[in-house]
């Protein structure tokens, strides 16, 4: 049953699934063990981080005690219930993992299912509240096993015997053919008494209602690529929290871009630029609710003075997202520090005026005039970008180096004001349309004179430098070139020569600078290719006419995803795994819109458009 070595973790990323209760999430290994899950939310701290360390810092384990031969994994299928098959020299035996989406006490539910012969199992308990720092209480409590610490309590109930062992608690039991034996694991906070009793079975043909009635919903119904799709459309459920419709952008933290970094960073909260790629994917997949309640989300975490905007919140819009280091968890890998929070929360980032103007304005076109309550806000942000869109940022990748004006920056400001003027002349909306206009043709003519480098043909990643950058695929998605102008038609070229080493774009040259030591970024060099960025690629060859190299990338790109089809931020094209937070929201948000662009018939559409208020499926 070990699944650790030297304390350190020893599943690779991909060797993860997930589970979710669209509140909470957590990570489930190949080996049986629940190596990462925070309650109550996503963004809690945890109470099993092996992940990130080693079992002494949490995980709760079941598998067979003797020698695995083989090991199968899948999603029963339309939901995210785990089914891992364990083939043993003694028999095979199913484990079942699912958490019910039932609300304030959450619950992590684990039946072991009996297939073949008779096969000896052991269990692995072990809790540390507060990312493995907190030994609980543990005590018996009727017939539940009760772990507390602080403000938080854990309760266990299973019909086999338990058995306290060196700050850890264990059982060891058999399964036979036909055998179904439950645990259920139930978080509350510890000044209540336990939660009411669940019952397993129940609880899982009640998941298996709730998630197969979400998936029929979607209204994606054709092509070779409906599951993939589907799957990556519960990935984005599954990042919900439900109660505030806020999209996590993964259920991770400090899962490192490249192995041994320094750069891992927690992603466990709603970042604005994802709004109108993640809107598009809900809304063109027939999932109206959760792209309303997305928006609304936004709306509510925005209100304010517009000069505070901040470039993520979290998951109910919370703004204080101090970022700070876990020096009691060595890392995964030994990637440290393992950070809790973002301080990128703090940073200028001028993009996100475009992505929230765009993603109010592709709501709107869906819904229709009669969604005029984010107007206001809208024009509040417009008088701020009028007088600040000339400031240099830190740009959509957050670098941690100086502020530079980038050229993706810059094209989400004249985004920002392309959507106000679209919103004016399609819906009748109030406001000085023709300065806006004014304002439009100015960033745009700004952008092609400093952005645009002749020599080379292409577009750079700021004024004035020649360094090239993935988000510039962006340009004919947002309607400020089509993907058919020569200077798009350079800047793909320049990128398929410079940021595809191995077949698949990275996001930049992460290679040092001379004049910093380090790379642009202001961060050691080295890490993986962007898998959103590589997806963004292929849209650009489905928009030229590209279409074979378009599906080859596609197909390749969905040949990385692991067994149950996630996909985590970044993939090592060298090492062949995965790398980054997982699973990743805008990777599997890129999967989807790639695919639903791929498959949709467009007979009126020109090569190389794509209207800014193309948003129905």
């Amino acid at each position: 049953m070990n699944a650790h070595a030297g304390g350190v973790t020893s599943q690779r990323i991909e060797d993860y699934a997930l589970l979710s209760d669209t509140e909470t999430c957590a990570l489930v290994g190949k080996n049986g063990s629940v190596d990462w899950l925070g309650f109550p939310r996503v963004d809690s701290g945890a109470c099993f981080a092996a992940l990130l360390g080693g079992p002494e810092h949490g995980r709760w384990q079941i598998a067979p005690e003797g020698r695995v031969l083989s090991v199968k994994r899948q999603y029963r299928e339309g939901t995210l219930i785990l089914e891992t098959e364990f083939t043993t020299a003694e028999g095979v035996v199913r484990l079942i993992d699912f958490m019910p989406p039932r609300g304030a006490k959450p619950d992590l539910i684990r039946i072991v299912e009996g297939v073949s012969g008779r096969v000896p199992m052991g269990m692995e308990y072990v809790v540390r509240f507060d990312y493995g720092s907190q030994v609980p209480w543990v005590r018996k409590v009727g017939d539940s096993l009760e772990a507390i610490a602080g403000p938080n309590a854990l309760s266990l109930r299973t019909p086999v015997a338990l058995r306290g062992e060196n700050m850890k608690t264990v059982a060891s039991f058999a399964v036979a053919r036909g055998d179904r034996v439950p645990f259920v694991l139930t978080w509350h906070p510890s000044h209540e008494p336990p939660a009411r009793f669940v019952h397993a079975e129940h609880a899982l043909r009640d998941t298996v209602a709730w998630w197969t009635a979400w998936t029929a919903r979607c209204q994606y119904d054709g092509g070779p690529y409906r599951e993939p799709v589907l799957v990556s459309l519960r990935v984005l459920k599954g990042l919900t929290y439900a109660p505030t419709g806020g999209i996590a952008a993964a259920a991770t933290t400090s899962l490192p871009e490249w192995i041994g970094s320094t750069r891992n960073w927690d992603y466990r909260y709603c970042w604005l630029r994802d709004a109108t790629f993640t809107l598009l994917a809900l809304l063109r997949s027939g999932y109206h609710d959760e792209a309303t309640a997305w928006r609304d989300w936004l709306l509510r975490s925005v209100a304010g003075d517009v000069s505070q905007l901040q470039t993520m919140y979290g998951v109910a819009g919370e703004r204080r997202l101090t970022e700070w280091q876990v020096p009691w968890l060595p890392g995964y890998e030994r990637s440290a520090p393992v950070r809790v929070g973002n301080a990128a929360v703090e940073q200028l980032q001028l993009d996100v005026y475009g992505e929230v103007m765009d993603a109010m304005f592709q709501s709107r076109c869906c819904s229709g005039p009669a969604e005029d309550l984010a107007w206001p806000v809208e024009k509040k942000l417009l008088d701020f970008l009028e007088s600040n869109w000339r400031d240099a940022d830190e740009g959509i990748w957050e670098v941690r180096g100086p502020r530079r004006a980038f050229t993706h920056s810059k094209v989400m400001c004249w985004v920002a004001f392309d959507r106000a003027v679209r919103s004016v002349e399609m819906f009748g909306l109030d406001g000085p349309v023709e300065r806006w206009r004014l304002r439009r043709e100015e960033v745009h003519r700004d952008i092609c004179e400093k952005a645009f480098d002749p020599e080379l043909g292409a577009f750079t990643q700021s004024y004035g430098s020649c360094e090239l950058d993935a988000s510039l695929l962006l340009l004919p998605h947002v309607g400020f070139l089509p993907a058919t102008d020569p200077r798009m038609l350079g800047t793909v070229h320049a990128i398929e020569r410079t940021l595809m080493p191995q077949g698949l774009v990275q996001r930049y040259t992460s290679k040092p600078d001379p004049a910093l030591g380090q790379a642009m970024d202001g961060l050691p060099a080295g890490e993986g290719a962007f898998l959103a960025c590589s997806f963004w690629l292929a849209d650009n060859y489905a928009l030229t006419g590209r279409r074979k190299d378009a599906l080859a990338l596609f197909e390749h790109l969905l040949s990385l995803r692991n067994d149950v089809g996630l996909l985590a931020e970044e993939y090592d094209p060298v090492g062949r795994r995965q790398l980054g937070n997982f699973p990743q929201a805008f990777s599997h948000v890129a999967l989807v819109n790639t695919a639903l662009d791929l498959e949709r018939e467009s007979p009126g559409r020109k090569p190389g458009s794509r209207g800014p208020e193309d948003v129905t499926p």
